[in-house]
């Protein structure tokens, strides 16, 4: 299994995320949506970056239990319920993902959604991940 990061220089610079990621591979992986759900059930963390962290903690367990690593991720959507505040912790936001799952960019979007299953909830994560 492969993946090729593809960044066209005619597009603008890509910055946290690939433009397109190219997967080879036998398996792939479709990961559900991740909130800042903990082992109970309910929503952690008072303001986005805490459950960024804990949505992206909680999609990369998912991914590690089917076999995968983060580098293995091809595509990742945010669901963000305020797209201006995400765009204020965007920073914070990138050293949390630079942490957990380093610098090997999917393929991203992030949507702003008027609200998520769990009303707490300010963000969720999603995506797939091609595994050799």
């Amino acid at each position: 299994m492969s993946t090729e990061r593809v960044n066209p220089s005619e597009l603008s610079p890509a910055t946290g995320f690939s433009h397109a990621v190219v997967a080879t591979g036998t398996r792939v992986v479709f990961l559900a949506g991740q909130t800042a759900l903990d082992t109970d059930g309910k929503i952690v963390g008072d303001t986005l970056p805490e459950q960024f962290e804990r949505a992206l903690t909680n999609l990369l367990t998912a991914l590690r239990a089917a076999g995968g690593t983060p580098a293995d991720l091809a595509r990742v959507t945010v669901y963000a319920t305020d797209v201006a505040a995400y765009r204020v912790h965007a920073r914070e936001l990138g050293g949390i993902w630079r942490e957990l799952a380093g610098r090997d960019y999917p393929a991203m979007a992030v949507v702003e959604v008027v609200r998520l299953w769990d009303e707490q909830a300010m963000v969720e994560l999603d995506g797939f991940a091609a595994l050799p």
